[in-house]
């Protein structure tokens, strides 16, 4: 067993993983990455900066245009690629930023999966091949001021009125929110939790944009509020009553997460060896030194091992087979393992690594929002231990 017919190390694919995927797969990935590069990248740190993105309706279009919204959806426009292929392009637009990723996952994974598996015929056809197409955009009214981790203590309420529903509440932190055309907003009826596609051109909605983030600046977050909101009763959500619904669409965009978190960590990595390789100090690159190997040997590690653990659940995605308590352990692993390598590739760079000359603060400030957004790690932490000694701790 010679090593001599073995392929040269690549320090950008340690493990060969690259040899896994399929020729498509590839394909999909290099398409994501090249529209990131050609359209993206030569803006996003003027975006951050600025705290605002470019003709986003614009930028939305050309998403849906390249395939990448709803792209793990069957049907009505999207275009039924499976897991893995999802997670690639997930990992490509982090890689790039975490709120470009964030406005693909809140379109295709919380507002167009909800109405994809909730919904009627009639509001599938109505939205879903247009949001498809990126020329309409949606969000996903869950979160509240006073109730985040705690989604069944929601105050937001909907009540009937003949035929009709009658919308109150806040929404908070809601990515999408003011150039959103439409809204899933989940809300207390006398029958429990449902949810509303709410065109947001319907009086007593407004959706303020929420300023002074430090953390996903290339993203719009909005605070929804419905002031006696007045819907048509086929605005409802037919096929699902309780938590299940705005749970099942929020595993549904964890699962983007575990891929996309790592497109930050790989970015900031990728920074931090190249210039380790060309800084100089003493005599030669700081890439020599000991403990500069230590932290792009454990940086490397982390990355490689967050990319198996991702590969593995698309795995049990595709086969149908993928449980929440599975998606809380990619959720939890690889969210906070890529902020701990950009935090150490941002020491790499020294006093460089807090400019936006590079990516590394970027995105080490825009996985502090991924560590707390649709699950804190303390969440994820309480699912695992409950899958574990079947014992809830949440109370």
């Amino acid at each position: 067993m010679g090593s001599s017919s073995a392929p040269a190390f690549d320090p950008r694919d340690p493990l060969g993983l690259d040899h896994a995927l399929t020729e498509d797969q590839r394909a999909i990935r290099a398409s994501v990455r090249q529209f990131c590069d050609r359209r993206i990248e030569p803006h996003i740190a003027g975006w951050f900066e600025r705290g605002e993105i470019d003709d986003i309706r614009g930028l939305t279009k050309e998403l849906g245009s390249l395939g990448v919204l709803g792209m793990h959806l069957q049907g009505y426009g999207c275009a039924g690629m499976s897991a893995t292929d999802y997670g690639l392009a997930c990992l490509e637009l982090e890689a790039t930023d975490s709120g470009i990723r964030s406005l693909v996952s809140v379109q295709g994974s919380l507002a167009m999966y909800a109405i994809h598996a909730f919904g009627s015929e009639e509001q599938k056809t109505r939205w879903l091949p247009s949001m498809a197409a990126g020329e309409a955009i949606g969000c996903f009214g869950l979160t509240e001021p006073d109730h985040g981790s705690d989604p069944a203590d929601m105050r937001t309420r909907a009540r009937r009125d003949g035929t009709d529903w009658v919308i109150d509440g806040r929404k908070m932190w809601i990515t999408n929110g003011s150039v959103a055309d439409v809204a899933v907003v989940w809300a207390q009826t006398e029958g429990g939790i449902r949810g509303f596609v709410v065109p947001t051109d319907s009086p007593g909605f407004s959706a303020p944009l929420i300023h002074h983030k430090m953390s996903l600046r290339a993203s719009v977050t909005s605070e929804l509020v419905l002031d006696g909101v007045r819907l048509p009763g086929s605005a409802v959500l037919p096929d699902v009553t309780g938590l299940r619904g705005p749970l099942s669409c929020l595993s549904e965009a964890r699962y983007g997460i575990i891929w996309g978190a790592l497109g930050a960590a790989r970015s900031s990595l990728e920074c931090a060896l190249e210039y380790a390789g060309s800084r100089v100090q003493f005599g030669r690159p700081i890439a020599g030194f000991q403990l500069t190997q230590q932290k792009i040997a454990d940086m490397v590690l982390e990355y490689t091992k967050g990319l198996l653990l991702a590969t593995q659940l698309g795995v049990l995605k595709d086969a149908g087979r993928l449980r929440p308590e599975q998606v809380s352990f990619g959720k939890l692993n690889n969210v906070r393992e890529a902020l701990e390598i950009c935090r150490t590739a941002r020491t790499v760079l020294g006093a460089n690594g807090i400019s936006l000359e590079y990516p590394v603060i970027r995105h080490m400030n825009n996985l502090e929002s991924v560590l707390t957004y649709e699950g804190t790690s303390e969440m994820h932490t309480l699912v695992i231990g409950q899958a574990m000694t079947g014992l809830a701790a949440f109370r």
